[in-house]
């Protein structure tokens, strides 16, 4: 492609792989992993032995879902349960049979950016819980947000759970909270799943499994590229590579080139050449403490107001409010 040539994208996806392979350094989305190979390998992650987090969750969910439901439930009024990045729904289904156990009155709301995860979702829930009222909503957070609260102004009670907002720098977390946090009214609530800051190498043990399941799922965004915009990646001349730094508490995963090479986008008409050991690099997964969570709570307009913890507190459920004081 020529310089001077004016782009016009197709697709975001499109876009978003040009600005990211064409910029120094070269990045790519991690919410790009995600398609029908990527929903099945991060199923296979959410069942390694090193990936703490979703059993840590679910021991909460276990422990406190009489707790929590109570909590969600506690103004006795109807409520939308919003969910964000709702999955397989395995941890959230503990919560909805425990509301419907209790008969309370409430829609199930699930938000995800993959139609096949929804579908799927849609299909085990009218199986496992057929009273139960499901609206799934396909699209990103925001767009589906908006659209629900458009069309019911009933009370909301919203999850993002998973550390799904460990995707995010601080400064993007604030950001992310502060939309939430203008479309909640008094009354709302939203429970975050948080994972906790702790030994390093059980940090780069979740994120760097010896069966390569981990590095196949970030090299799917190679793959989807392969697929979808012609691109030229041969998967095995890149290694991922995670890194975690304490301090910060901030873990990041890379693809590094293993060799000096050239990769073309036949849709993008464009030529990406590569340095010997040059990285692109593709998710964040930020670890928080109490002092951070409460930090970004007051940057956003939220407070907190509960917070769950696993027995070995890898990993901590907080639940926030607006702020009395925005």
């Amino acid at each position: 492609m020529q310089q001077g040539t004016v782009i016009t994208f197709k697709t975001q996806f499109e876009e978003e792989v040009y600005n990211g392979l064409t910029t120094f350094p070269k990045h790519l989305s991690s919410k790009y992993f995600y398609d029908a190979i990527g929903d099945k390998l991060f199923q296979d992650i959410m069942q390694m032995p090193e990936y703490y987090l979703t059993d840590a969750e679910f021991e909460i969910f276990e422990t406190h879902k009489q707790e929590i439901t109570d909590f969600f439930s506690k103004t006795d009024t109807p409520f939308n349960l919003i969910e964000l990045g709702a999955g397989d729904g395995k941890k959230t289904k503990l919560l909805l049979r425990q509301l419907m156990k209790k008969k309370e009155h409430f829609s199930y709301y699930p938000i995800d950016i993959s139609q096949n995860v929804l579908d799927g979702l849609d299909d085990s829930l009218r199986e496992e819980l057929p009273k139960l009222t499901v609206v799934p909503e396909q699209g990103t957070y925001f767009e589906a947000l908006e659209r629900i609260d458009a069309k019911d102004k009933g009370r909301k009670v919203i999850l993002f759970l998973g550390s799904n907002i460990g995707n995010l720098l601080h400064k993007q977390a604030i950001v992310f909270l502060s939309q939430v946090q203008a479309l909640m009214r008094k009354g709302d609530l939203f429970f975050v799943g948080l994972d906790l800051k702790k030994n390093p190498q059980t940090i780069l043990d979740a994120y760097n499994d010896p069966t390569g399941i981990t590095a196949a799922f970030n090299k799917n965004v190679l793959t989807r590229i392969n697929r979808e915009l012609g691109g030229t990646f041969e998967l095995d001349a890149f290694m991922h590579w995670e890194v975690y730094d304490p301090e910060t508490g901030t873990a990041k995963s890379y693809l590094v080139s293993k060799k000096e090479q050239s990769v073309t986008i036949e849709a993008l008409d464009l030529t990406i050449d590569f340095k010997p050991w040059e990285t692109i690099h593709t998710e964040i997964s930020q670890k928080y403490d109490d002092a951070t969570v409460n930090w970004l709570a007051a940057q956003s307009g939220l407070q907190v107001i509960k917070r769950y913890t696993d027995a070995n507190k890898l990993y901590a459920n907080y639940v926030f409010e607006k702020s009395n004081n925005p």
